[in-house]
């Protein structure tokens, strides 16, 4: 644990000081910036809440949701290079790069949370700030992370090149449009909206959105209600799911590996295949 936890400061301290890495934390909130930016003023039908106040607590949750895709492209890329593989011949290495990895990327996630909300705040009318909204924030965040890390642990397993890995961003991409993210839920048809709430995405964005959105903004929501009872029992439901399941994938992904099978993966993405 100790040894996992270190190898994660030292991942997110390289994430921030190499300068194609940094890049990357800026681009996403800078893009989500500019979608505010043209939101800001706009309404939301009679309800005189603007649109903009709506979307950004949507688009957090989202980007907190989209850690499962992090991890999983990150744990696919090591699994092509053989890290995965050194890992395996320590004792106990499996379990510290899966710690590691947690803390990297949970960590990258927070930082990116903050570039985008502290601008956001400024930027955007209608935020309720206070120490419950605070306090919503951040167990729905910690909820949410626990209960989507491990799924993107599950399906960086399932995927053995990162060039497969990247045909999880079209199914991601559709969720997020049925999720509530910018725009409610309440107002897709039916079918559309109880297979968004199955998510763990919707959940994070109606968490978010509760906590940081005045009491005016829940009757766009379903059912009129923030749901917090609801928003922890799902998140928690998806966390131990992804927390049973997770350990089982990942040792039977580290009994796979061989030096012969990394050797193999390295010639196919040379040759393009």
């Amino acid at each position: 644990m100790r040894a996992g936890w270190n190898r994660g400061l030292i991942e997110l301290r390289q994430s921030f000081t190499n300068g194609a890495e940094l890049f990357s934390h800026f681009l996403w909130p800078a893009l989500m910036l500019v979608a505010l930016f043209f939101l800001r003023h706009r309404d939301f039908g009679s309800t005189g809440l603007l649109l903009g106040a709506l979307a950004l607590p949507s688009i957090l949750g989202m980007n907190a949701a989209m850690g499962m895709v992090s991890m999983s492209q990150q744990l696919t890329a090591d699994r092509e290079d053989g890290t995965l593989l050194r890992a395996k011949a320590v004792p106990d290495g499996v379990r510290g790069y899966v710690v590691g990895k947690v803390v990297s990327v949970a960590g990258g996630l927070i930082v990116d949370l903050a570039i985008l909300l502290i601008p956001g705040l400024i930027l955007v009318d209608g935020i309720a700030l206070g120490s419950a909204h605070w306090f919503t924030l951040v167990w729905v965040l910690l909820l949410g992370l626990v209960a989507t890390l491990p799924i993107g642990a599950i399906l960086g397993s399932v995927f053995t090149s990162a060039r497969a890995q990247g045909l999880i961003q079209l199914p991601m991409l559709g969720l997020i449009a049925i999720s509530g993210i910018f725009y409610p839920i309440s107002a897709l048809p039916g079918w559309l909206a109880w297979i968004g709430q199955l998510t763990p995405v919707y959940w994070m964005g109606l968490g978010m959105r509760s906590a940081l959105l005045p009491p005016t903004a829940v009757p766009v929501e379903v059912g009129e209600s923030w749901r917090h009872l609801e928003t922890a029992g799902v998140l928690t439901l998806w966390a131990v799911v992804g927390l049973l399941m997770a350990p089982v994938v990942l040792r039977r992904m580290a009994r796979r590996e061989s030096g012969s099978k990394v050797a193999e993966r390295r010639e196919r993405a040379l040759l393009g295949g």
